[in-house]
């Protein structure tokens, strides 16, 4: 009997052109492996569409709130149908960069010194006594994020303390708090893990150069817009590392079946940034193209995964 698979795409994020992409990508990579595969948005007749079928897995590619949340995968566990990826629990934390950099942290990674502020408390207080503390603690420049997002939406680079408070206002748009970190200046790698039930595998790193100089979200899904060079061009102890740092915070944070891993090198040594549970799948991803460098098609892996998934009912 053909596998009935359900690719979940789209929903209401800022991400959420980006996440359609993906799905039509899984879509045509999964139904090329033989699989019979429907596409649905987040929607009310989602959840009829999923008791309707027999035993159908869904595959979730939802990115930024609401898709990397585990909210969609809180759902999909109480209706007791298999899916792929990481569980709701580790989504949640995962997600947090609040609580996932302290994680990894506690692992033993390499990750930025860093300060966590709700928005509340930077309105309350001030941003004038702040800013001189931050200064103080962390240095210039300093990379500021909203601690749930994805796609570098809302992340901007502080040169100058003064431009500090119109950075947070950005990352408050996206999230009531914010993360300001040290900046690592470094080598931007990327790095894919995928466990097909044997234990997490680090991918090939994929090293990033935006023609702009930042990799945000224009840069990351503009084709031509940056440059992507696979293997990345470092020493092979250093690939190693960063291959190595990926499947830890793989696994220190609990994730499941797939993940990508963003790092920074820094005079040879990797820093980890953060994971996402459901990275992009589109013609400008990094992952399909590290899969490609290890010689492994991307259809096959998906469909491993769906196979992984159903049989864990």
């Amino acid at each position: 009997m053909v596998q009935e698979v359900i690719v979940v795409a789209g929903g209401l994020s800022h991400e959420r052109e980006v996440s359609l992409e993906s799905g039509g990508r899984i879509t045509q990579e999964l139904t090329h492996s033989g699989f019979h595969v429907t596409r649905s948005d987040i929607e009310p007749s989602l959840i009829d569409l999923i008791t309707s079928m027999d035993s159908p897995v869904v595959f979730p590619i939802l990115h930024g709130g609401a898709g990397e949340d585990g909210a969609v995968r809180e759902v999909l566990e109480l209706l007791g149908v298999p899916y792929v990826g990481t569980t709701a629990d580790a989504c949640r934390a995962s997600f947090d960069k609040a609580l996932a950099i302290p994680r990894v942290e506690r692992a033993g990674l390499s990750v930025p010194r860093r300060v966590i502020l709700p928005h509340d408390m930077f309105r309350d207080l001030g941003a004038a006594p702040l800013m001189t503390l931050i200064e103080d603690k962390l240095g210039l420049p300093l990379f500021v994020k909203p601690s749930t997002s994805g796609s570098s939406l809302g992340a901007s680079k502080v040169s100058q303390i003064e431009d500090l408070p119109a950075a947070m206002v950005n990352a408050y748009s996206y999230g009531n708090v914010a993360v300001v970190e040290e900046f690592i200046e470094g080598t931007e790698i990327a790095v894919p893990v995928f466990d097909l039930g044997q234990g997490p595998v680090a991918f090939p790193p994929v090293e990033i150069h935006p023609d702009s100089g930042v990799y945000d979200f224009e840069a990351r899904y503009t084709a031509g817009a940056t440059t992507y060079i696979c293997p990345a061009n470092l020493d092979q102890k250093v690939l190693d590392e960063a291959m190595n740092v990926a499947v830890k915070a793989h696994t220190s944070l609990g994730l499941r079946d797939f993940s990508r891993a963003d790092i920074i090198v820094r005079d040879q040594v990797p820093v980890f940034i953060e994971s996402s549970v459901a990275p992009g799948m589109t013609e400008t991803s990094v992952v399909p193209l590290s899969l490609e460098t290890q010689g492994e098609s991307l259809g096959h892996m998906l469909a491993q995964l769906v196979n992984l998934a159903a049989k864990r009912g």
